[in-house]
């Protein structure tokens, strides 16, 4: 057990400013050796400056920092390196077009041969990977890596650069549930072998389930600390926002459906390899209704949204959307899904719903800048597009409200309602969204769900994919289960539960 007098990291009235904002104003921090340390609290609460300050990111303009009980100064993350602390970032500090080996002995060569350091890197990190669990394939290229291999490449790295404080920031954003539950065999592993690991999350159940301590942020300042013996998620959540919130169902929420308004039959998707992605895929979406679609990512969740969206053409399939009929000789195309009323946020925000170098205006502006209020015989029209961005960042509570603010400045929630904003702005018929709330704040959490629930209320058709299962209980109306590409299930909302859907996603029946 860790000695409990003892502490890895101890922050004395930590002060930062940025312009008029105060991210940090005073805040005490104290994490006891060898114990997992979570800090919460809504996007911009100040959690990730905090440990920019601690990783040499940022300076504080004033106040203390003692590592492992000596006064520290950290001016950059050379310092904090030499200190023993490291960082694993949410968007993770790789080069793609590297191996994983040369990527963890970038910068950090012990000799100036390079065969020579490649062959002590390697020796290093095998006997790493034995005793920490972190098995990776050194060779590969980092393109080639799936998303948890390369989350624990990045803890290698630091590990590697003699890491024993190991600072995570919203590691569980990308992962699906089964390498999250084998990060935190990891992380667990980790702490019994004495490092001392700071968790940034949103996830309040990851850290009911992992830490042993917890910190509240709240608009710059810490407003809770405790053990997690003393925490709640019902507290937790109310403390970060200032108020009760409800993640859960609505009291008595009833579904009313109505026509269909979306049949897809026969969907089949075959990859560039010949893998069978989607097989014999059916579904209805019904006005006033919410439909989840549960499952373990990679099962043909990704694939269905891109067919109904007109992304993707299927091998086979006929679609019938708002009265119009497609088969896959002649299939529905994006811009004419957005003309017959159905909108579509996707799951990787990045990759696909924004452009990170445009201006908020310009992203909320994408894939309806041919429409008659923002455009005339051809020419766009600039003024009214910041105009209504304006009055989408007012009603969506997009902060901070400047619309000339590059969309990669904003906090991961406020992209995401940026998004949706645009998306649900023009009261679709046909709503499709992927991952809605993936690496968002509580307080956002529930705005989102409001959203949603009164897009369901005005008669629109809504398809939710989400590998959340909390999430899926809690705002569909009737949720179908998928796995290997096929719709393995279909249950109402009554007879779900964590238990009954999860023997569907594992190809069990109920």
């Amino acid at each position: 057990m860790p000695d409990p007098m003892a502490s890895a990291v101890c922050m004395t009235g930590i002060c930062k400013q940025f312009g008029a904002v105060a991210a940090n104003a005073d805040v005490d921090l104290r994490v006891v050796a060898g114990t997992v340390h979570g800090i919460v609290g809504e996007n911009g609460a100040g959690k990730s400056t905090l440990m920019s300050v601690l990783y040499g990111f940022y300076q504080a303009d004033s106040g203390r920092i003692e590592v492992n009980g000596q006064a520290a100064s950290i001016r950059n993350a050379d310092d904090a390196i030499a200190l023993g602390i490291g960082m694993v970032h949410q968007h993770f500090m790789l080069v793609d077009t590297l191996s994983a080996l040369d990527n963890v002995m970038l910068g950090a060569e012990p000799h100036w041969l390079l065969q020579r350091a490649s062959t002590q890197v390697r020796s290093k990190l095998n006997a790493l990977m034995q005793s920490t669990g972190l098995h990776i394939e050194l060779n590969t290229l980092v393109a080639d890596l799936p998303v948890g291999d390369r989350q624990r490449l990045e803890i290698l790295k630091a590990l590697y650069r003699g890491a024993k404080i190991l600072i995570l920031d919203e590691p569980t954003a990308v992962l699906t549930p089964q390498e999250t539950t084998q990060l935190f065999g990891v992380l667990k592993r980790l702490r019994e072998q004495g490092t001392t690991l700071i968790l940034i999350t949103h996830k309040l159940k990851e850290v009911m389930a992992l830490c042993d301590t917890v910190t509240v942020m709240r608009a710059g300042r810490v407003v809770q600390d405790l053990p997690i013996a003393q925490a709640s998620v019902e507290g937790l959540a109310q403390a970060m926002v200032g108020r009760r919130v409800n993640m859960g169902r609505e009291a008595g929420q009833v579904a009313v459906a109505g026509e269909i308004l979306l049949e897809a039959e026969h969907l089949s998707v075959t990859d560039s390899l010949g893998v069978e992605r989607l097989k014999d895929v059916g579904l209805t979406l019904r006005a006033g209704e919410i439909v989840g679609v549960a499952g373990v990512s990679g099962n043909g969740q990704s694939e269905l949204m891109d067919v109904l969206t007109g992304m993707l053409t299927p091998k086979y399939g006929h679609l019938q959307l708002l009265g119009h009929p497609f088969d896959n000789r002649h299939w529905l195309s994006p811009s004419m899904a957005r003309h017959l009323g159905l909108a579509h946020v996707p799951e990787d925000r990045h990759a696909r719903a924004l452009v990170m170098a445009f201006a908020a205006w310009e992203s909320a502006a994408l894939g309806y800048d041919d429409l008659p209020d923002y455009a005339t015989r051809g020419w766009m029209n600039h003024h009214h597009m910041r105009q209504a961005t304006a009055d989408m960042m007012e009603r969506f509570d997009v902060r901070p409200r400047d619309t000339e603010l590059p969309s990669s400045k904003f906090s991961g929630g406020n992209q995401q309602k940026l998004v949706l904003a645009r998306e649900l702005g023009r009261a679709p018929r046909v709503l499709l969204v992927g991952q809605p709330t993936r690496g968002v704040d509580i307080g956002a959490i529930e705005f989102i769900y409001g959203q949603l629930r009164a897009l369901r209320q005005a008669g629109c058709a809504v398809l939710v994919v989400s590998s959340e299962l909390d999430e899926i209980l809690a705002l569909s109306d009737r949720v179908l289960v998928m796995n290997q590409g096929r719709i393995a299930g279909e249950l109402p909302i009554a007879d779900c539960s964590e238990a009954a859907l999860g023997l569907l996603m594992t190809g069990g029946n109920t």
